[in-house]
């Protein structure tokens, strides 16, 4: 039941990405283009995540465990760092420049154009290499004596 449920969410939200024009990368760099040929439909499309998200989050959080899950699994501090405003600008200027954020790449891929291919092995490469600095950066256990 459960990895049937988890096919339902990735294809209710594939399909609303594929309608509401996120998997284009033409659609989400007009967006971006304030200056020359905005389309401001994109934002109707973020505000209904918004409010769907609040719905969601307050159900969700309105029971005592999740259905499939002991316990949530929350972020552990809420602090905002540098780490996180890096790793936010990161993920802004890569949607700007090629378009499509990995949410709109992953039902992309179904399009078999090679740019969305080219993005997502680059979204992958990159996760790869954020892990490596993260363990260069991160301190070494010591053995126990």
């Amino acid at each position: 039941m459960r990895l049937l449920s988890i096919y339902l969410i990735g294809l209710i939200f594939g399909v609303g990405i594929a309608i509401s024009g996120m998997a284009n990368p033409a659609k989400v760099l007009n967006f971006f283009d304030i200056a020359g040929a905005w389309d401001p439909s994109l934002i109707f499309v973020m505000g209904g995540a918004l409010v769907t998200t609040f719905i969601g989050y307050k159900i969700v959080f309105g029971r005592s465990a999740p259905v499939f899950e002991d316990g949530f699994n929350l972020p552990a501090h809420r602090r905002i760092d540098a780490r996180l405003i890096g790793g936010s600008a990161v993920f802004g200027i890569g949607w700007g420049i090629a378009g499509f954020c990995p949410g709109g790449a992953l039902p992309a891929l179904g399009t078999g154009r090679w740019e969305v291919f080219a993005f997502t092995g680059a979204l992958i490469a990159g996760i790869f290499l954020a892990k490596f600095v993260q363990s260069i950066g991160a301190p070494k256990a010591q053995p126990a004596s």
